[in-house]
C-alpha cells in the first residue's frame, strides 16, 4: 500500500508527466538508463546509498522547475520586496542548460530547459521506499515533498491517492520464483480531492516567503549577494537549507501533506493511524535507515525496502 501524490497544474496543454526513480535501481546500466529516461523518470540519489543524495540534489531543482509556470508573472505585490526567483532563460539552445549533472561526472537531459515541459505532473511516493505493514500504515514522509510545495511558482495542485494491493502482488515474503508477480490479487486505487492550495498551503508558503525575505535582506546588508540573483529551485543560503525555522517549516508541510493522504486512506475504510507513525523519530527508534537497507521484518511487523 502506498500513499501517492501527483503534483500538477491541470490546464497544462503538454500534459507531460514525470516521476522519480532511485538511481541505484533504475539507472544501473545503459539499457536501464535509456528505458527510464525515455519514460520521463528522473534519477534520484538516496543518502542511505549515495553521498550525492539529499534534499538539495539537482533532480529536486528539476522537479521544482517542471512544476512551475514559465509564463507566470514574477513580481510580488509589494514594490519593496524582491521578485520571485526566476527560471533560467526560456531558450535552451542559447543557455547551455540542456543537461544537468548529479555527481559532477555524469549528465542527464534537463527536461525543465524546455518551457513546454513545465507546469507538468510530478508523481511521487513521499515515503521514499516501499513499506509493507500488516495494518496498512505508512512511514513518515520525506522533506522533498515540502520543497515542491514551498518553492514551485505558483503553488502546484496536489492530488492525494491511496494504492492498496501491490504488497500482495509482490510480497517481500514470497518464495521462488520471487521475480514473478503473484496473479489473482486485488489492487485498488482511490483518489482524493484536489487539495485547497490557498487554505492548506497558503499560510505555509507565506512563512517560507518571510524566511526568504529575511535572508535576502541579511545578505544584501552584508554585501554578499546582488539583488535578484536567485534562480528557482536553487537554495544557496545555509539558513534556508539547514536553519531551525526552515527545517520546522518543512516538517509542518510534510505532516500536512501526509494528513491529506490519510484522508484518502480513511475513506477506504481503514482506521486512523497512531499519530507517531508520521514522525521520523518513530522509525529511528525502530532501526532508522538501517531498517530500510535490507529486506525483512522490522520491530513493528512491517517490511521495508528502498523503493522507486
Amino acid at each position: 500500500m502506498w500513499g501517492v501524490l501527483p503534483f500538477s497544474h491541470f490546464w497544462n496543454p503538454s500534459n507531460m508527466r514525470w516521476s522519480l526513480g532511485s538511481y541505484d535501481i533504475c539507472f544501473r546500466n545503459r539499457f536501464q538508463t535509456a528505458f527510464f529516461t525515455y519514460g520521463n523518470t528522473l534519477p534520484t540519489h538516496r543518502l542511505a546509498h549515495s553521498p550525492h543524495g539529499g534534499l538539495f540534489q539537482p533532480t529536486m531543482t528539476q522537479c521544482i522547475r517542471l512544476l512551475s509556470d514559465p509564463h507566470a508573472p514574477t513580481a510580488l505585490p509589494s514594490t519593496d520586496l524582491p521578485s520571485f526567483p526566476s527560471l533560467p532563460t526560456s531558450d535552451p539552445f542559447s543557455s547551455a542548460t540542456l543537461n544537468y549533472t548529479i555527481t559532477g561526472s555524469d549528465f542527464f537531459p534537463a527536461p525543465s530547459a524546455y518551457p513546454i515541459n513545465r507546469h507538468a505532473w510530478i508523481h511521487i511516493f513521499p515515503e521514499g521506499m516501499t513499506h509493507q505493514h500488516p495494518d496498512r500504515v505508512m512511514r513518515y514522509f520525506k522533506w522533498g515533498v515540502a520543497r515542491l510545495i514551498l518553492e514551485s511558482e505558483p503553488c502546484p495542485d496536489v492530488l492525494p491517492m491511496w494504492i492498496d494491493g501491490p504488497q500482495e502482488v509482490m510480497s517481500y515474503e514470497r518464495t521462488w520464483p520471487r521475480f514473478v508477480p503473484r496473479a489473482g490479487k486485488d489492487v485498488t486505487v482511490r483518489f482524493g480531492e484536489v487539495v485547497d492550495s490557498e487554505a492548506v498551503w497558503g499560510p505555509l508558503r507565506e512563512r517560507w516567503r518571510g524566511l526568504k525575505e529575511r535572508g535576502r535582506r541579511k545578505r544584501l546588508a552584508g554585501g554578499t549577494e546582488p539583488p535578484h540573483s536567485e534562480l528557482l529551485g536553487e537554495l544557496n543560503d545555509d539558513e534556508l537549507r539547514y536553519g531551525a525555522e526552515a527545517q520546522q517549516l518543512r516538517i509542518d508541510v510534510t505532516l500536512a501533506v501526509r494528513n491529506e493522504v490519510l484522508k484518502v486512506r480513511r475513506a477506504s475504510g481503514l482506521p486512523d493511524e497512531d499519530p507517531k507513525r508520521g514522525l521520523a523519530e518513530t522509525y529511528r527508534e525502530e532501526g532508522g535507515k538501517e531498517a530500510g537497507r535490507v529486506e525483512g521484518r522490522n520491530q513493528d511487523g512491517s517490511a521495508t525496502k528502498p523503493g522507486l
